[in-house]
């Protein structure tokens, strides 16, 4: 079974290395953590110089105890798992939003209640992927996964349609993100 520092290693393998592509929006990356993020979470130094311990805690934090992603671990596994790497590539919020649109979508005949589109997981969104995750049994999370990653990738070709510019990235995108 999958745990959440496995998780984040294999985000830090995707993201890789330093990088400084000036057609990247995210900037100066090193294991995936922007110049932007690194700085607000008290690292000075050259990006170059991230400590990977450092690099894993910052995951942790804004990228799996924050946005719920680690209470979704303990309903499924996989599940979190696409939430995170979702999260790293396109930000929490956007990851959570997906998850509940499809619970919204997938909850006909009431089985769970209706979510208020937010991006923010809070115990109503928990609950609802809980019932649905019982209500679907073992075909639950293969087609959520199905669900997340589908829409993930809509959004890659979303964002490479409206800035040509993103396009560089877009193979890359779905080939490492998209399962």
């Amino acid at each position: 079974m999958k745990t959440v520092a496995q998780i984040i290693d294999r985000v830090v393998a995707a993201e890789g290395g330093y990088s400084n592509n000036p057609a990247d929006k995210g900037g100066e990356t090193m294991y995936g953590i922007t110049i932007a993020v690194a700085r607000a979470n008290g690292y000075q130094g050259p990006m170059r110089d991230l400590p990977l311990d450092l690099a894993r805690s910052i995951y942790n934090k804004r990228y799996v105890i924050e946005p719920k992603f680690d209470q979704v671990a303990t309903l499924n596994i996989n599940i979190a798992m696409e939430l995170i790497d979702t999260g790293v590539n396109m930000g929490p919020h956007r990851a959570a939003e997906f998850l509940q649109r499809w619970l919204n979508g997938f909850n006909f005949g009431g089985q769970y209640q209706e979510l208020f589109i937010d991006g923010r997981l809070g115990a109503v969104s928990l609950d609802a992927l809980a019932k649905f995750l019982r209500w679907r049994k073992d075909e639950a999370e293969e087609v959520m996964l199905k669900a997340l990653n589908g829409v993930q990738a809509a959004r890659y070709l979303e964002i490479a349609e409206a800035n040509k510019t993103q396009r560089m990235f877009l193979f890359g995108w779905v080939k490492e993100r998209v399962a």
